[in-house]
C-alpha cells in the first residue's frame, strides 16, 4: 500500500516487484489510512484499485469479481487449448459468459492475438469495468463485452455451432452458504458473483446445458467449479453424450477446480 499512498496505483503482486518508495509527511498519512480501512476488511484490490491476473494489471471494484488465483488454473488450461486450435490457422472464436472484471476473456485476447472474444455478464456494472479494462489494456478492438444474461447476448445464428472455446467462472457457492461467508467477501464483493442457487450449481447446469448449441465440433467448454463439485459435473458432462471428451483439472491440492469437456 505504500505505492498506493505514494500516488502510484498498482496491485500488490506488481508492488512486490518495486522498490519501497520514499514517503513524506502526506504519503505517510495516506498510508496510515489505508492500513486503517484495510483493518476494517476492505480487501486490497479496492484499496489498490488494481489486480494481477495472468500477468495483466486489471482494474478492480466494488463492480465484479477480484480475480483469484485459482481461477488462474482455468485460465492457462483454457488458454492451452485455444493455442491448440489457433496453431491450425483458424481465428478463434472464445466467448466468455459470466466475464466479472473481463479477467478471462482479456487474458485470452492478450495472449492469443488471432483470437476474436466476446464476453458478457448480467451485471451492467460488471460490463462497464469489464469494458475499462479493456481500454487499459488497448484491447478494445479485439474484446466485444455485452450485458445480458449467460448466452442470451450471444443467440443468433451467427454464433450457433461457431464457437470454438465457452469459457466461464461462474457463481457455485450455494444461497445459505453465501449468507456465511466472511465479511471482507460477502460486504465488498457482489452476491451475484457467488450465488449459485440452492445447491450452487445452477448456472453451471444451464451452461452445460445451453453450451453445445454454441461450440462448434472439437470446440472446448471450459468453466470453473467449487470445491467437492467436480466429480458430479465431469459426470453430469459425460451423462449428456454431448461431448467427446472431459478433462477435469486440480490444484495443487487434488481437488477438481475446472473442468474442459470437447463437443
Amino acid at each position: 500500500m505504500s505505492h498506493l499512498a505514494s500516488g502510484n496505483a498498482v496491485s500488490a503482486a506488481a508492488a512486490a516487484s518495486l522498490p519501497p518508495p520514499t514517503l513524506g509527511a502526506d504519503a505517510i498519512d495516506r498510508l496510515e489510512h489505508l492500513v486503517a480501512q484495510r483493518l476494517t476488511g476492505v480487501p486490497l484490490a479496492h484499496l489498490t484499485g488494481r489486480q494481477r491476473f495472468m500477468g495483466l494489471e486489471l482494474l478492480s471494484g466494488r463492480e465484479a469479481l477480484i480475480p483469484r488465483r485459482e481461477t488462474e488454473l482455468l485460465g492457462r488450461a483454457a488458454l492451452d487449448a485455444l493455442r491448440e486450435i489457433a496453431r491450425d490457422g483458424a481465428a478463434p472464436v472464445v466467448i466468455d459468459v459470466c466475464t466479472g472484471s473481463g479477467n478471462l476473456a482479456l487474458a485470452m485476447a492478450y495472449h492469443e492475438q488471432m483470437a476474436h472474444v466476446l464476453a458478457s455478464d448480467l451485471s451492467a456494472a460488471a460490463v462497464a469495468l469489464a469494458r475499462r479494462n479493456a481500454a487499459m489494456l488497448k484491447l478494445e478492438g479485439r474484446v466485444t463485452i455485452r450485458a445480458g444474461d449467460l448466452l442470451a447476448p450471444f443467440d443468433t445464428p451467427e454464433y450457433h455451432a461457431r464457437v470454438d472455446l465457452l469459457l466461464c467462472n461462474p457463481p457455485y457457492i450455494s444461497s445459505k452458504k453465501v449468507d456465511v461467508m466472511p465479511a471482507e467477501i460477502a460486504r465488498y464483493e457482489p452476491r451475484i458473483a457467488f450465488d449459485g442457487g440452492p445447491l450452487g450449481i445452477r448456472i453451471l447446469q444451464r451452461l452445460i446445458d445451453e453450451a453445445p448449441q454454441y461450440l462448434r465440433r472439437g470446440g472446448w467448454l471450459a468453466f470453473e467449479v467449487g470445491l467437492g463439485q467436480g466429480p458430479a459435473i465431469v459426470r453430469r458432462l459425460q451423462r449428456t453424450g454431448a461431448f467427446s471428451d472431459t478433462r477435469p483439472i486440480a490444484d495443487d491440492q487434488g481437488q477438481i477446480r475446472a473442468v474442459l469437456a470437447r463437443r
